[in-house]
């Protein structure tokens, strides 16, 4: 079963500093339909105004991912991680058994961009680590993060997979899904899939297929998470 979620039906929040669309529910925004997918709980798709961004905050026994698509981010935490994330790069917090953090808009002139997305580990405890890393642009697939750490992707608590998917117009792409689930969220372009047409800031859910089909119709970029049943 494939099933489209549009853009504009995600749950949205307005701050002055912050705009925010929650594709599954967050913070005030509530919907007992979309409480997660599998193992992924959150992507929340993030607008801070210049020189803005969230005071220190703690998690726990959360993967939490960032990706950055426009400017960059001053984090700071518990653990004594002082960084830039700049656009283009992942960041991967494993909160373990707590840790706070800040985060913050590098710029006091341009807004900033990123993608925070949440991931349930299949193991509680443990200390909070941290892990950040380029991925050079190439067509088609690239792991982001995998259980194991492969192919120098970044290592997560969780039997689940992060890819970036890149296809030009006109490309089709493959990707088997029999025996897990698969989320996609599309950043940038257009998609054909099924009987759908993917936009930015739509998420396609899979469940129950043997494969994933895409077909492009202009230069796109996504993220795909393959997830457990």
């Amino acid at each position: 079963m494939i099933t489209l979620r549009k853009a504009d039906e995600r749950g949205k929040a307005e701050f002055g500093w912050l705009k925010s669309r929650h594709s599954f529910s967050f913070g005030s925004y509530y919907d007992p339909a979309h409480m997660g997918f599998s193992a992924l709980r959150v992507i929340n798709d993030d607008w801070v105004a210049p020189g803005a961004g969230f005071d220190s905050h703690g998690h726990r026994d959360m993967e939490i991912i960032t990706v950055v698509l426009q400017g960059a981010i001053v984090h700071q935490d518990s653990a004594g991680n002082e960084k830039i994330l700049p656009a283009g790069e992942f960041q991967l917090m494993s909160a373990g058994s707590g840790v706070y953090h800040s985060e913050y808009n590098a710029s006091q002139t341009e807004d900033l961009r990123f993608l925070q997305i949440w991931i349930m580990p299949d193991r509680q405890g443990g200390a909070p680590g941290y892990q950040q890393q380029h991925f050079a642009s190439k067509p088609g697939l690239t792991l982001i993060a995998s259980p194991d750490g492969r192919d120098g992707s970044l290592m997560l608590k969780q039997q689940a997979h992060l890819l970036r998917v890149s296809i030009s117009a006109d490309e089709q792409l493959n990707y088997p899904a029999a025996g897990r689930k698969l989320y996609l969220h599309l950043i940038s372009g257009e998609l054909k899939v099924d009987n759908f047409t993917v936009n930015p800031g739509d998420g396609v859910m899979v469940s129950d297929q043997t494969d994933l089909q895409l077909m492009a119709t202009a230069d796109s970029e996504a993220l795909l998470f393959n997830l457990p049943l």
